[in-house]
């Protein structure tokens, strides 16, 4: 004859618990109407493009952007390496060319930023946003200051980056599908132009012109092998390191 399986009272405590509150609730990706209508309008649109790159929508994403000429770029990674999917023309940022350091200084900040699901704000002042991650490990270890940096519609800013409604839709859904495929988080790589070195030549003259060149270690690396490097900071200067099983043999 069966026996009742007795169940443990922390277990019963636990389903009882899921009953009165769903498990979405643990779902560290925030949503709203406004993020889901968004998601619904764009997919479409960007199933097609993505499709005619030969690439799949909610592979891993990375995006980049340069101040200079206002451009973010968002990549899609296609087997080991990346491929450049879409750029994206910046609205608006504000000050000038440079790190942000302090609380106020309306700088728009320049680094190596991590973006992570609970990041996103669905139900942003300016339409769709999501926090960079400002202070990173970098800035922490030179004592800037500041916080909510970020990545939003409409076209006006004080330290963020201001994409326009449309844009930061597009850009929003393949960040959401990269996550609910798995993405742990997307890297952001922001440079105040294209660090080449005669753009560092030009700019040698510049208080952050040491700063600068340690950003085009990352870039230089990126650039080659089309892999984020994986970033560290040690002794007050980001450090970059290739994970081997990620650098595709065929890459000079």
């Amino acid at each position: 004859m069966r026996k009742n399986r007795v169940i443990p009272f922390e277990q019963w405590l636990f389903c009882s618990f899921l009953l009165i509150f769903p498990i979405t609730m643990f779902s560290q990706l925030p949503s709203s109407a406004r993020s889901n209508d968004a998601v619904k309008r764009q997919t479409p649109k960007l199933q097609h493009l993505i499709d005619s790159l030969g690439l799949k929508l909610g592979d891993p994403v990375f995006m980049r952007i340069f101040k200079e000429s206002k451009e973010l770029e968002v990549w899609i990674r296609k087997a080991k390496n990346y491929t450049l999917f879409k750029v994206y023309p910046i609205c608006y940022f504000s000050g000038t060319l440079g790190a942000k350091t302090r609380t106020g200084d309306g700088q728009a900040p320049e680094g190596f930023y991590k973006i992570k699901p609970e990041s996103m704000n669905p139900l942003s002042n300016f339409h769709l946003s999501f926090n960079i991650g400002y202070p990173n490990t970098y800035d922490q270890s030179h004592k800037y200051s500041g916080s909510e940096i970020r990545v939003h519609g409409n076209c006006v800013s004080i330290g963020c980056y201001a994409m326009g409604d449309q844009n930061i839709e597009e850009i929003w859904t393949l960040m959401v599908k990269a996550f609910e495929k798995g993405q742990g988080t997307v890297d952001l790589h922001i440079f105040p132009f294209r660090m080449t070195d005669q753009k560092l030549k030009e700019n040698s003259e510049s208080n952050w012109a040491l700063f600068w060149a340690n950003l085009q270690e990352g870039y230089v690396l990126f650039e080659r092998f089309r892999i984020p490097p994986v970033v560290t900071v040690k002794k007050g200067r980001n450090t970059f390191n290739m994970v081997s099983y990620q650098v595709s043999s065929s890459i000079p």
